[in-house]
């Protein structure tokens, strides 16, 4: 078994803030990353800037990838992957 790859992806706001509650134990994201279970996900929150660019707020959160639901299937896109997240370590301020 191959070791484990850490994907560390921008997340906008309110869809960081919906991770971090647990309200949202998934993410949604282009299978373009080779994404497998047991990969870590660093997810580093963005927001809207004043001058209408996304930018880095400083928090991240780490999650394990712990299901993986490819597209093609159920409505899902292809090239798309449903990825099943738990907490790996507490939001980062």
């Amino acid at each position: 078994m191959a070791d484990a790859a850490t994907h560390r992806l921008k997340t906008r706001a309110p869809y960081f803030d919906h991770v971090v509650s647990g309200k949202k134990p998934f993410e949604v994201r282009r299978d373009d990353r080779g994404f497998q279970r047991g990969d870590c996900l660093l997810l580093t929150e963005t927001a809207l800037e004043e001058d209408g660019e996304w930018r880095p707020t400083g928090r991240e959160a780490e999650y394990e990838i712990t299901y993986v639901l490819t597209g093609g299937q159920f409505g899902i896109e292809p090239g798309y992957v449903v990825l099943g997240l738990a907490k790996a370590d507490v939001p980062r301020a």
